[in-house]
């Protein structure tokens, strides 16, 4: 590992391999964020009867503690990030979720449970936002939208982990297995992280190099003059709501209605998770690096066209009762969800001033995280418990807070849209940028 670190050091960061490094490096960061993330709604359903919960209670141990303190700490680690080390905190921030999921792992009651999420929220607060404003000071704004997509390979990839194989692990060793299974290798990746990667000077590649340092008063006013870059924050995070809301409950919709198992639910997704996703995360850099696509409306536009489409598969996934129909909707509608996420990263990037990049990440993360980690699940388990009228939640009662969320892909789609009337300007003005006086 020394050596590593040593020729990383003796290449610098204007390197083609080390920019890539980095990047092939934080797309593992994002893998195991996304894997620890939501591992546990793999195991939702085996958790639930342990503890005997109703869907609301589940939904409210698995999703609201982490993500609260997700939210809440997202703003003040990422505005430290945009003052001092960014690597440093990177590295610490993986090494506290990963070692808090592997906790879970170990907990026993309802109370040792809530502690290690919320010990998982603490943690993944940083990883996004610091993540995320240290590849952009290694990779231009013209490349960034392909840089940030194949950094969202991490998606699919960490989701696979979290649903196919971890609900193989579950199933054969029993759900604490799982947990335990992704968090001891997080804590690898945060040591390399910590000993390989080194801090670049912030907005070298950018027309206007700041020297000052934003406070986070500033940098919120920047944004909500940025329109753009409020539609691209909330385009993304209703996706979070449509897309990840979904996928939170899928494996218990498949327990319950077709009979499956813990392990046979995850195996129904996983594989469209690592194929479908990877796929879409390919296809999605192959395109965005198109030179036609250096015109930031026609990402917007692409953006908008395939939530809204795949909207509809969404919705028909959790009508049908037949799974061959369910399973062919899930390969329409899951990789979708990933489409998004590498370019919108990008554009909330290209939106922000150089130094404000850790905190148009973080308010980004925040509202993509307070729609997927609290409303969506908690949500969706109050309709499925009111459905249920006083008896025991079902398939039939989960169905219908499905079939309530799903239509929300369309409204995300609306956000994306209208981000294209303003965003050649809004990035105008972002790159120009050069302190407060410009407010």
């Amino acid at each position: 590992m020394g050596s590593t670190a040593l020729s990383v050091t003796k290449l610098g960061v204007g390197s083609a391999l080390v920019r890539w490094y980095v990047l092939v490096l934080t797309c593992l960061v994002y893998t195991i964020n996304i894997a620890d993330r939501y591992v546990v709604s793999t195991v939702l359903e085996p958790i639930r009867v342990e503890l005997h919960l109703n869907d609301t209670g589940v939904a409210f141990l698995t999703g609201v503690p982490l993500g609260l303190f997700y939210v809440t700490l997202g703003i003040p680690i990422a505005w430290l990030a945009d003052r001092s080390n960014r690597r440093n905190i990177l590295g610490a921030c993986v090494l506290i979720w990963s070692g808090f999921t592997a906790l879970c792992g170990l907990s026993r009651t309802y109370l040792h449970f809530l502690l290690a999420r919320i010990g998982v929220g603490t943690g993944e607060a940083g990883g996004t936002p610091t993540s995320n404003a240290l590849l952009a000071d290694y990779f231009p704004a013209g490349r960034r939208p392909m840089a940030f997509t194949v950094l969202a390979l991490g998606a699919p990839l960490g989701a696979w982990l979290g649903a196919d194989v971890a609900g193989a692990v579950a199933n054969a060793y029993g759900w604490r297995a799982s947990f335990l299974a992704l968090g001891v290798p997080g804590v690898l990746i945060g040591l390399l992280v910590l000993l390989t990667i080194r801090e670049p000077a912030r907005g070298r590649l950018d027309a206007v190099t700041v020297a000052q340092r934003a406070s986070l008063a500033e940098s919120l006013r920047f944004l909500w003059r940025q329109r753009a870059a409020f539609h691209v924050i909330m385009g993304s995070g209703v996706c979070s709501l449509w897309g990840w809301g979904l996928i939170w409950w899928t494996p218990t919709f498949l327990i319950r209605t077709y009979g499956l198992n813990v392990g046979q639910a995850g195996a129904v997704t996983g594989h469209i998770h690592l194929i479908g996703g990877v796929l879409a995360s390919v296809g999605a850099a192959w395109l965005f690096a198109r030179p036609s696509m250096l015109d930031p409306r026609r990402v917007c536009w692409v953006l908008a066209g395939g939530v809204g489409l795949a909207t509809i598969p969404s919705i028909i996934a959790y009508w049908t009762h037949s799974l061959v129909l369910a399973r062919t909707m899930f390969w329409l509608f899951i990789p979708a969800i990933y489409f998004y996420i590498g370019p919108c990263m990008a554009l909330v990037q290209n939106l922000a001033a150089c130094h404000m990049r850790s905190v148009f990440a973080a308010w980004s993360g925040l509202c993509g995280n307070v729609f997927n980690l609290i409303v969506a699940p908690q949500l969706v388990g109050i309709l499925s418990d009111w459905y249920a009228r006083g008896n025991a939640t079902d398939a039939a009662s989960l169905r219908f807070g499905l079939l309530v969320l799903a239509p929300t892909g369309f409204w995300a789609a609306y956000h994306l849209y209208l981000a294209s009337r303003t965003i050649i300007e809004d990035q105008q003005t972002a790159s120009a940028y050069s302190g407060v006086g410009a407010l």
